[in-house]
């Protein structure tokens, strides 16, 4: 039987104001009297527009207006149920001993050719063996990251509670599952995946387990074909580790932030790596020139107005390591018997991992901007080599110094800069501490550092003696 959906929201949009919208009620309203439980299942896929909340007694009210808190992510681990998942995909199509034999051996030689393609930047084909092994080797590292950047926004009150979702290239349900454990059990979601290939297949089974709230639709299309205009009014697009997988990214993710709310956000991440990392940063720059709408919200800041930065753009943010999840153990450990492979060779647990948060309305994590009375803009440094300067500089590495002997260099950029620039610490002392303390993105005041040319690296070298001073201006 079907409902009149005009009645039903109609009377929904009435009742939601008086009282909790019961099924049981509700089809004595309707025209014809549908069952309670087709009311029920109607209700359900119409509760985002009418910005509905299903409780646990079967009754709908108004979903909580409220942004998102951050709930403290830091996570240790895959979560259990989640790593369970994939093993019952993997038991299913392989069979108990997965990880052994001929199934183990086709699951290590597909990592070691998606590695080598990501390495390469070549096109990378999804069959159904290439999304288990994708979803072993990189579903936990992903899911760690997409939290930590939600964090960005959260932390300022910019992640609703009811928001719809575009996750383009949405692979094995990394980016999907980390928003849905992110995300409070009283959010209201309408999640819309992107994914083409057969990663879809392994996406449905991870997705069965989310809450009722967290409705989910996965559209099996590429990113190009799929219209955003067609899911409504955006509040989050997410392009997770697919930036580098398109033909024209910069084309695709122009008519998905067109689809965003003015309010709404972008989220690029991409693996650390030199080349996934620099065509993301490559994407952003496109999309976002300084006479723009759309801003970079955090972390690459344009902290001269009017500049953007042109050099290489490889920065990374690193967490702590997860533990290693059962799948990715038992398949590392199977290789070490069978063929003496050096131990980790099938363990991936660093969070390591690129990003960068969009916004069409041209807000800013930090307003904070440079001004040349003060501030030596990194622009310049040629004229400047050999002089003592004051600046005001992102942090967009953690120590890059390749061993503990060797003095702590730090990535940094004002948004000027054409060559990469480093903070070198040749001095530590109470008055520089900052510069090792300071988090991934955060706004630093420098103070009488000495600016030098790394032949070696093309690179300049901002160098920090214990006269320096660091000051964090903002987090």
């Amino acid at each position: 039987m079907s409902v009149d959906r005009e009645a039903l929201r109609d009377t929904a949009k009435y009742l939601r104001n008086v009282r909790p919208i019961d099924p049981e009620e509700v089809y004595e309203y309707l025209p014809d009297r549908p069952h309670p439980a087709v009311v029920r299942t109607a209700l359900r896929e119409e509760a985002f527009d009418l910005g509905l909340f299903e409780r646990g007694d079967g009754t709908f009210v108004p979903a909580n207006g409220e942004p998102v808190d951050p709930p403290g992510w830091s996570p240790e681990a895959f979560p259990d149920d989640h790593a369970e998942a994939i093993e019952d995909l993997l038991f299913d199509r392989y069979g108990l001993d997965w990880h052994e034999g001929d199934s183990g051996d086709a699951l290590r030689e597909t990592i070691d050719r998606l590695k080598e393609d990501y390495y390469r930047g070549r096109p990378v084909e999804y069959d159904a063996d290439a999304a288990l092994a994708y979803a072993i080797y990189h579903q936990p590292d992903f899911y760690a990251a997409v939290g930590y950047v939600l964090d960005r926004l959260a932390d300022r009150g910019l992640l609703p509670r009811t928001l719809r979702v575009l996750d383009v290239g949405a692979g094995t349900g990394g980016p999907a599952l980390a928003l849905h454990d992110y995300l409070p059990d009283d959010a209201l979601v309408d999640y819309h995946a992107i994914e083409p290939s057969e990663n879809a297949d392994v996406l449905d089974e991870v997705l069965d387990d989310t809450r009722p709230n967290f409705h989910t639709s996965v559209h099996r299309e590429t990113g190009e074909a799929f219209d955003p205009e067609t899911a409504g009014e955006v509040d989050l697009v997410l392009f997770g580790n697919v930036i580098s997988e398109l033909d024209d990214p910069e084309a695709v993710a122009s008519r998905y932030l067109d689809a965003l709310a003015d309010d709404g956000s972008c989220v690029l991440l991409a693996p650390a790596d030199l080349n996934t990392s620099t065509e993301l940063r490559r994407v952003e720059r496109a999309l976002t020139p300084p006479d723009g709408d759309v801003s970079v919200y955090a972390p690459d800041l344009r902290l001269w107005p009017g500049d953007a930065p042109d050099d290489r753009g490889w920065s990374f943010e690193e967490r702590p390591d997860l533990a290693v999840p059962s799948f990715q153990r038992k398949l590392d450990d199977a290789a070490a018997r069978a063929y003496d492979e050096e131990p980790g060779t099938y363990v991936n647990t660093d969070v390591k991992f690129s990003w960068a948060i969009l916004r069409p309305d041209g807000e800013r994590r930090h307003p904070v901007v440079a001004g040349a009375e003060r501030h030596h803009r990194m622009a310049d440094s040629e004229d400047h080599v050999t002089d003592r300067v004051n600046l005001l500089a992102v942090k967009l590495s953690d120590d890059l110094a390749p061993d503990d002997d060797a003095n702590p260099l730090f990535k940094v950029g004002d948004g000027s800069e054409r060559l990469e620039h480093y903070l070198v610490l040749t001095g530590e002392s109470s008055l520089n501490r900052d510069l090792r303390e300071a988090p991934y993105g955060a706004i630093l005041s420098v103070e009488n550092v000495l600016i030098l040319w790394n032949d070696d690296e093309g690179a300049y070298n901002l160098v920090c003696g214990k006269e320096t001073v660091v000051d964090v201006v903002a987090v």
